[in-house]
């Protein structure tokens, strides 16, 4: 086990006690559309024909997929198959609307999550139903003189909230996060408190946010929590859209700026991916959160503290391959 992960088990006694204080078109679809997902927070107008596609992945939000005997059967088949090794060194699968997981690895671990933090960044705006199509500005309070970490985002750049928010979520962009912070109603105080709120609302017990970016390694949570983040961040068709973009071109100050998403795989015509977010900063190694079809099933995947630039991509890979090779083995069997 890692010396970070020891470390953070330790940390996750105190947070549980009480006394902790403390990173264009959408990828085709191979799905066929099941229910629509709950939608919460404002559509965007203008989005709306570019994103159209992943209209079809409105599928399965937690809300709207309940735990059957069957599921649980099916998490008793991942269990009988042989052994599935990950690198990364917390890990949580879980299929989406269920409660056995289909793996676990460190899951209670309570470990910084990084970027995983703009997905609460981007909840918490959008609850607040703002509109979209104003124009936020980047200000000094928004450079990262914690870690130096770079942006495109100059000071007194101006973009919509709407760009802010798909940079943020495509992109990881930590000034356009902050950003988004600052112009909630009360400023960065405000939406903390509501970042942390909403983590209760969601039964999120072992996290804790000090800010919108990620980049402070006081933004704690463990794999099971994230695991129920995602299924609800699942439910904002925006989120949706936005996290599971490849790339895409955005007005900044007047001016035509290109991003591309954090995470490779979305442009994988192996993987249908419905939300997705990256995150690293060096206490919390590289970390990766999906909902994606695997094995036929809608699943939400968390890989936290994954050293290697390619181990949390690898990882995943290893979990969809691991999956689809015991579903074959099953229905084998049953046809034996």
């Amino acid at each position: 086990m890692s010396a970070k992960l020891l470390s953070a088990l330790a940390l996750g006694l105190f947070v549980a006690t009480g006394v902790f204080a403390g990173e264009g078109a959408v990828a085709t679809s191979k799905k066929k559309a099941k229910a629509p997902a709950k939608v919460t927070g404002a559509a965007s107008p203008r989005k709306t024909a570019v994103y159209s596609a992943s209209s079809r992945k409105a599928v399965a939000a937690a809300a709207g997929v309940k735990a059957t005997k069957a599921s649980a059967a099916g998490s008793d088949q991942w269990q009988a198959t042989k052994r599935l090794a990950v690198a990364s060194g917390a890990a949580f699968v879980v299929e989406q609307g269920g409660s056995e997981p289909i793996f676990q690895k460190n899951s209670d671990a309570v470990v910084p999550i990084a970027s995983i933090t703009k997905l609460m960044t981007a909840m918490v705006v959008l609850d607040a139903v703002p509109s979209l199509q104003e124009t936020i500005t980047i200000t000094d309070e928004d450079v990262d003189y914690l870690r130096g970490s770079r942006s495109r985002l100059r000071v007194g750049a101006e973009l919509t909230r709407e760009d802010a928010l798909l940079v943020a979520l495509m992109s990881s962009e930590n000034r356009a996060s902050n950003a988004l912070g600052r112009h909630y109603p009360g400023g960065l105080p405000a939406f903390v408190a509501a970042m942390n709120r909403k983590a209760a609302e969601l039964g999120m017990y072992h996290t804790r946010f000090e800010e919108p970016t990620g980049l402070s390694s006081n933004n704690v949570s463990t794999a099971q929590d994230l695991a129920r983040m995602v299924a609800a961040a699942h439910r904002y068709p925006l989120i949706r859209e936005f996290s599971t973009t490849p790339e895409a071109t955005v007005t900044v100050s007047g001016r035509p700026l290109a991003y591309n998403n954090t995470n490779q795989l979305v442009k994988s015509a192996s993987w249908d991916i419905g939300l997705s977010k990256t995150g690293f900063i060096h206490e919390a190694g590289k970390c990766l959160v999906m909902q994606a079809w695997v094995a036929d099933k809608p699943v939400v995947i968390v890989l936290l503290d994954s050293a290697g630039k390619l181990t949390r991509i690898g990882d995943a890979n290893r979990i969809k391959r691991w999956m689809e090779s015991t579903q074959a083995s099953a229905a084998k069997g049953r046809s034996a």
